[in-house]
């Protein structure tokens, strides 16, 4: 069993996690909304958690589900407490209307990162 944080509260977020509860994963939810976090929570059941932004992410696997705008102010954020952890990053380059692409052509999103977190493991 491993444990897992997932940063984010929208429906990408409350998807993830009720798969993880479901795979009888300890689930941690971090949000900035702390009424949504509990919502959500209590919605999971299976003894899902909540934590405030900010704070060090307790899962040996951090899922990173915000919006793409925000993706690197919140890795920067929580800089070297990521260190160790597996981070998944499922934030998507799409404009607010779903029309396009946010980051410049050619760019891949990961290069934007001014400061990625320390790898956690290699291969």
């Amino acid at each position: 069993m491993s444990s897992v944080s997932i940063i984010g509260l929208g429906n990408m977020a409350g998807a993830l996690a009720t798969r993880a509860v479901a795979g009888s994963h300890a689930v941690e939810i971090i949000g900035r909304d702390p009424v949504k976090a509990e919502n959500l929570a209590a919605t999971l059941g299976g003894g899902a958690t909540i934590a405030t932004l900010g704070a060090v992410p307790t899962g040996d696997i951090v899922i990173l589900a915000v919006p793409y705008a925000s993706a690197v102010p919140v890795v920067t954020q929580y800089g070297d407490a990521l260190a160790g952890k597996v981070i998944i990053d499922v934030t998507n380059p799409v404009s607010p209307d779903s029309q396009g692409l946010v980051t410049p052509t050619a760019v891949p999103a990961r290069r934007r990162s001014p400061r990625s977190p320390p790898p956690a493991r290699t291969s």
